[in-house]
């Protein structure tokens, strides 16, 4: 048991159950708090204070607070940013998500991690005994098994044109040419698979000059074929978003399908995060829940291709088995030097490459912006990632 300041959305006796983890990262609570990949999630905070800079309209990765619940240590008494539109407090109040302040952030973190993420239960109703909470957290649904990307994904197709705008200086590629926005040459059409895209993967590929197509992460094979075929898309995007990998059968079943023509008819694919792991089960890998996770902007990942060392943003739960990956043919390209687990891989024969981690880490480190790149690069010329195409986009990051 934990107790704590309630703030947010209190008053309303609130009892929620879901899994709770913790993110490492020193900024970027509200990112972290809009990103869907939180979905179905309380979400624990290592920094010891939170809320200092506020929340504004523009520093979101989707269009409401994902994460079922927030806890943090010291809870900010002033936001002070001249971006700031309103302070945390208020801002958790309007989601109705309730979070709790004056938490032993380090216990909790350090439980979590000797004996893994677990369901749990946050409240503001101190009519209820602890051994009553204790039991709903009990007898909470594991994460292991739930499909929640319907809960995020799009619905119908849409369209997507924001850039970096202002941001992109900082970004890694620094406005740098690339493929698709050097002068002269043409703009690559991208078909994205939106399991619960964050916002800033789509801003940085629009940013390199990409039109972007979102569809419902169920969208058949058929369709994906025929738009690739008819010259309506250059390439194909599978999104980050929330869960259980192995829950997502239709997504997995349509990239099956996908991946299982002939090379030539293979669009070139970029996948991240859940991306990364449903294009694992595709082609006949397996995936497995990892202890505690990735959470955090400070994660070290080797580039396989190159020998180069990234600090990364994750956000993962789940992990493809390396053994079953390399038993179908495909081939590790980054790995996590934390633990060994597999971060990244490739398709020797088609083009296809997909990460673990999250390349636009708004906010976070910007040393793997490159991949981004490396898809562009792949549309334009139709081959699997290599490293040489890999070591061109990381000169022009």
């Amino acid at each position: 048991m934990f107790t704590g300041l309630a703030f947010g959305a209190v008053g309303r006796k609130l009892v929620v159950s879901a899994e709770v983890v913790f993110n490492t990262a020193m900024t970027g609570y509200q990112e972290a708090l809009t990103d869907p990949s939180y979905t179905g999630q309380i979400l624990v905070m290592t920094v010891a204070q939170v809320g200092n800079y506020g929340v504004n309209a523009h520093d979101i990765e989707s269009r409401k607070v994902q994460v079922s619940g927030f806890v943090i240590k010291d809870l900010s008494r002033l936001a002070s940013n001249f971006r700031s539109d309103m302070g945390l407090d208020e801002y958790l109040a309007k989601a109705g998500v309730l979070a709790l302040a004056e938490v032993d952030t380090r216990a909790l973190t350090r439980r979590l991690r000797s004996v893994g993420v677990m369901q749990g239960v946050i409240t503001d109703d101190e009519s209820i005994t602890h051994d009553a909470l204790v039991e709903r957290a009990r007898k909470a649904p594991s994460m292991a098994g739930q499909n929640l990307v319907p809960l995020v994904g799009c619905t119908n197709n849409q369209t997507w044109s924001e850039t970096l705008g202002s941001w992109r200086d900082v970004t890694g590629h620094q406005g740098h040419p690339t493929p698709a926005r050097s002068a002269g040459s043409r703009v690559y059409k991208v078909l994205a698979l939106d399991c619960g895209a964050k916002n800033n993967i789509l801003r940085n590929l629009a940013d390199r000059g990409c039109q972007i197509k979102l569809v419902p992460h169920d969208v058949s094979a058929a369709e994906i074929r025929r738009q690739f075929d008819a010259g309506e898309v250059d390439g194909l995007f599978i999104s980050n978003g929330p869960g259980d990998p192995a829950a997502v059968e239709a997504t997995i079943r349509t990239l099956r399908e996908v991946l299982s023509a002939s090379p030539k008819s293979v669009p070139p694919t970029f996948g991240i995060c859940l991306g990364h792991q449903l294009l694992g089960l595709a082609v006949g890998a397996k995936t497995f829940k990892l202890p505690f996770g990735h959470r955090g902007a400070n994660q070290p990942v080797k580039n396989l291709l190159s020998g180069r060392v990234e600090i990364t943003s994750q956000n993962h739960g789940f992990a493809v088995d390396p053994a079953s990956l390399a038993s179908v043919g495909a081939e590790a390209t980054h790995v996590h030097l934390n633990d060994g687990t597999l971060a990244g891989f490739r398709l020797k024969d088609r083009p296809v490459f997909c990460v673990q981690y999250h390349p636009e880490a708004g906010p976070g480190p910007h040393d793997s912006a490159y991949l981004f790149d490396a898809f562009i690069q792949m549309m334009q010329d139709r081959k699997p990632a290599t490293f040489q195409a890999q070591s061109v986009a990381m000169a022009a990051n």
